[in-house]
């Protein structure tokens, strides 16, 4: 009888440690003392959108957003955010792997200066690089002399703007899923003889698909949405430097009907990229 009792009890107590109840699966449900300020949030966020719908007339939009000016934008915008995410990539990924290995007073260094731009204020930025770039700027001014290049004012320089801006979200979440991984696969690998860098593309890699897809998207999302280092290190030239954002601006002054056309090309555009990217993720953490 008290081994029977015993291993009830033990039962029962396994029983709430996996959260079930007579094998029945408990929900967790949500305090209700959280559900106003979730619905304030969701308002927040929400209602400034319902705001621009109400306000569009959707009889004008194909005409709003087929204008020269409309399609040079975007046509820039799609352009240079995508090179500024390849850029991301390239560059970002080296970048989370050194940082995530990094260890001390050289890493939180590191790692200060990778989260930057998250803090400073875009203008800053910009500033940033039209100091560094210009022509009054040390490296900038060895590129006009040396070879006759200007960066500031070009599509180049809004690349360079975006990136500056958008990298971190990558880095960010390829640091936090290498820090995260299961490091045995890695070490299995080298045990068996493979080289560093077969190990770093055959099988740290594939485990970091789900954070990559993540942070690309984030990339993507930030780089197209950019403004301030944009307009402050690449000016506002059309087709040339006006990207969607920085037309959004420039139509809120003197045409709103294009001005909200735009953000709403801008906000379903988001709404695709994220929609496209987060199944994947998904089915990657699954």
């Amino acid at each position: 009888m008290t081994g029977t009792g015993n291993n009830a009890g033990a039962t029962s107590a396994g029983s709430i440690r996996a959260g079930r109840t007579d094998d029945t699966t408990v929900a967790v449900g949500v305090p209700r003392l959280l559900r106003v300020p979730a619905a304030l949030a969701l308002a927040l966020v929400a209602l400034p959108i319902v705001g621009l719908l109400l306000r569009t007339e959707f009889t004008r939009l194909p005409e709003l957003l087929s204008s020269q000016a409309s399609l040079h934008a975007l046509r820039l915008s799609l352009t240079t955010a995508s090179l500024s995410t390849l850029a991301c990539i390239v560059l970002g990924v080296p970048l989370a792997v050194v940082l995530a290995r990094a260890a001390g007073n050289l890493g939180a260094l590191l790692r200060t200066i990778v989260l930057l731009p998250l803090v400073l204020p875009p203008v800053v930025g910009g500033l940033a690089l039209l100091y560094l770039l210009g022509v009054n700027g040390f490296l900038g001014y060895l590129l006009d002399v040396v070879a006759g290049a200007r960066v500031p004012f070009t599509t180049a320089a809004v690349v360079l703007a975006q990136t500056f801006v958008a990298m971190p979200f990558l880095v960010i979440s390829l640091e936090g899923s290498l820090r995260a991984r299961d490091e045995n696969y890695e070490r299995v690998a080298a045990t068996l003889g493979a080289r560093p860098w077969t190990v770093f593309t055959r099988v740290t890699c594939p485990l970091l698909l789900p954070a990559l897809v993540s942070g690309t998207v984030l990339c993507f999302a930030r780089a197209l949405g950019e403004f301030g280092a944009t307009i402050t290190f690449a000016g506002s030239l059309q087709g040339v430097t006006r990207t969607l954002p920085l037309e959004v601006y420039a139509q809120a002054e003197s045409d709103i009907d294009s001005a909200i056309a735009l953000s709403l090309l801008l906000i379903v555009i988001a709404i695709v990229v994220i929609g496209v990217a987060r199944p994947r993720s998904l089915r990657g953490r699954a």
